[in-house]
């Protein structure tokens, strides 16, 4: 005796494998699979409900998903040229925030390595422009603005 067909209302569903059965369409067998999802109230405290989805109204970005996800891990991509630009903004504002010349001294050899690998490479994105510390010069200047009045 064949099998009875439980795509057809008034048969007993077989219990769930997560797979697709066998002669049902994919389509109506997602759109089931959401339905039974949502009288289980799967979907009732997701977070986000009733609000928009934060796509970007300036145009259409394909990629706009993986730049709220980067924003929402706190994360980012910037070629080498461009990172190392920001690098070197962060390590002036960490020279001038150290309390110890050594400190300075540190911060500046870690800057220009990071300044020489990136001019070495000829890395991707816009040309590197920028040239490493001059150590003594930057020193003599951090000692300058701690001795100022």
């Amino acid at each position: 005796m064949p099998e009875p067909d439980s795509t057809k209302p008034g048969h007993a569903e077989p219990a769930r494998s997560g797979r697709k059965p066998p002669g049902v369409s994919w389509e109506s067998w997602v759109d089931q699979q959401i339905r039974e999802g949502m009288e289980r109230g799967d979907f009732a405290d997701l977070p986000g409900k009733g609000k928009p989805l934060p796509i970007d109204a300036g145009g259409h970005d394909d990629d706009w998903w993986l730049k709220a996800k980067l924003r929402a891990e706190r994360l980012s991509y910037l070629p080498p040229t461009l990172r190392v630009r920001k690098e070197l903004e962060e390590a002036r504002e960490a020279i001038a925030a150290a309390s110890k010349e050594d400190v300075v001294r540190r911060i500046i050899a870690d800057i220009n390595d990071k300044i020489r690998d990136v001019n070495r490479r000829g890395a991707e994105g816009p040309p590197s422009t920028v040239m490493p510390l001059d150590v003594e010069a930057t020193v003599a200047k951090w000692r300058a603005r701690r001795e100022a009045p």
